[in-house]
């Protein structure tokens, strides 16, 4: 699991797409000039876990510039209140319905809740970039009384010449990955879940196994997968190193071109140009 945290950031650019994997679900995404950072957990920990086995690809204070911040659901390994807590106040935070309270309880004032399908728009450099927040199969809950009351789900971040990045936040397969690759006929980067799905007959509804995640890609038509949501922490019984290992025999079975596995050490980046 190498870390590169000392790899240089991408420059946000016109017509570019891109991605920094900061550990588990964290990633940076880059779309013609605009920087969003998705589920940001960059702190030393979580509850119900241990503490990290690697540490961040990037401190908060080594963040770039922030167009927005996208959270795909409220569990602690995807919504981290001390990392978010060390963000300015005023940077703008999307995210699913019923999430809004939560933030703006701890100062967040520019807070945009959206439901499965619904998007908001960010100026890039060369024109609209659309952020859709699209559904998953998982679930949310932060405490023993707010089971499922905030909605959970995906991003799919468009420039204005109809390239996607995807990233699926925390989620089993479903039809609904038919659906977004009808929708999204330009996925060119799908960040996808890889770890965390062990045992199968508890995890199966709620997390893919790198075999699923492998298929997820070619049901989205995606043109390269980044394997996300492994390596960081321990959260499931399959051993540290499996998911990675299982996604390279995996994508290797199924003919793909291994360029386009984008199998990224933590604070490595990959940018495709106009």
């Amino acid at each position: 699991m190498p870390v590169d945290a000392a790899a240089p950031l991408p420059e946000p650019a016109a017509g570019t797409l891109g991605i920094t994997w900061l550990g588990h679900a964290s990633a940076l995404l880059w779309v013609d000039g605009v920087t969003v950072l998705v589920d940001p957990v960059l702190s030393s920990g979580i509850p119900g876990a241990a503490r990290r086995l690697t540490p961040p690809g990037r401190t908060v204070e080594q963040l770039p510039h922030l167009d927005a911040v996208l959270l795909s659901h409220d569990h602690y390994d995807h919504l981290d209140v001390r990392t978010l807590g060390r963000l300015s106040r005023r940077t703008r935070v999307l995210a699913g319905l019923n999430t809004g309270p939560f933030l703006r309880a701890r100062g967040f004032t520019d807070v945009t809740e959206l439901d499965w399908w619904e998007s908001v728009t960010l100026p890039g450099r060369s024109g609209p970039v659309s952020v859709e927040f699209v559904p998953a199969r998982h679930w949310s809950r932060r405490t023993a009384t707010d089971t499922c009351r905030r909605l959970w789900g995906g991003w799919v971040v468009t420039g204005a010449d109809g390239r996607a990045v995807y990233h699926a936040g925390d989620t089993a397969t479903g039809p609904f990955l038919h659906r977004i690759a009808g929708r999204h006929r330009r996925l060119e980067i799908a960040a996808l879940p890889v770890g965390a799905y062990r045992p199968r007959s508890l995890l199966r509804t709620v997390h893919m196994d790198p075999t699923e995640a492998v298929r997820a890609a070619e049901t989205l038509r995606a043109r390269r997968m980044v394997p996300v949501h492994w390596g960081t922490f321990v959260l499931s019984g399959e051993p540290v190193l499996e998911p990675i290992e299982q996604t390279r025999r995996e994508w290797r079975r199924t003919g793909r071109d291994r360029a386009d596995l984008w199998d990224l050490p933590i604070g490595g980046s990959r940018v495709l140009g106009p």
